[in-house]
């Protein structure tokens, strides 16, 4: 991970006990943007901090991807309108049952619009793949690498990763495209997923690991045709 801002104590221990080994790229990465919708980004609702900065360095990450036609998935927090689909989630945070499904708040922001071909996925708990067809869409499409962004870092972000973890993919977590409302929760998150669970790199390393596999997915993409 680069610009850790972790002592050494504390690297240090993590590396006498075995953590912080590289999961590295597969074969067949897809994007998954978690949570960048409006009311994710709005500092008066459940944004703020580094949220905005996330989803713009996420476009450029977003226009390579779809250059290269990787699987594309956004997720949204989302709730009926009558509450009917509320949850345990809902009691440690009620605020988020705001989040209604049809309303400007659950849309992806703007600067990320899905295109025709890439998944919305609606979720009700942290993760991405918490009661989804997420890990069958994936591996439907062959996909071993998971590359994570959005928000927040310390909620759905890293519930994705770990689960992305359990279910068999690689996480890389591009640091500049991953958000949250407070730098502390942030930083502490990126580095334990950076040692336990996934790849944190930086934007750039991981353009230049995408376009290391650019030619070979054009092959796989031809063959798939």
């Amino acid at each position: 991970m680069t610009d850790n801002p972790h002592d050494a104590e504390d690297i240090a221990v993590y590396e006498k006990q075995g953590f912080g080994n590289r999961v590295g790229f597969g074969k067949k990465p897809a994007l998954l943007v978690i949570d960048f919708i409006n009311g994710f980004n709005d500092p008066d609702a459940f944004g703020g901090g580094n949220i905005q900065d996330a989803i713009d360095n996420t476009a450029e990450l977003l226009a390579v991807a779809r250059h290269m036609d990787l699987p594309i998935v956004f997720t949204s927090h989302v709730y009926a309108e009558d509450g009917s689909e509320d949850g345990v989630f809902n009691l440690k945070s009620p605020g988020l049952a705001k989040l209604k499904r049809g309303t400007k708040e659950v849309e992806v922001v703007e600067e990320l619009t899905p295109r025709p071909g890439e998944r919305v996925l609606e979720k009700h708990y942290p993760s991405g793949f918490s009661n989804t067809d997420l890990t069958g869409w994936l591996a439907q499409r062959g996909v071993d690498t998971a590359i994570v962004t959005g928000c927040t870092t310390s909620g759905c972000v890293r519930a994705t990763v770990v689960d992305a973890m359990s279910n068999g993919f690689r996480p890389i977590v591009p640091r500049e495209c991953s958000g949250d409302r407070a730098n502390g929760p942030h930083e502490a998150n990126l580095f334990d997923i950076d040692q336990k669970y996934g790849d944190v790199m930086s934007l750039e390393e991981v353009l230049d690991e995408l376009d290391r596999l650019a030619p070979e997915q054009a092959n796989i993409v031809q063959k798939e045709e």
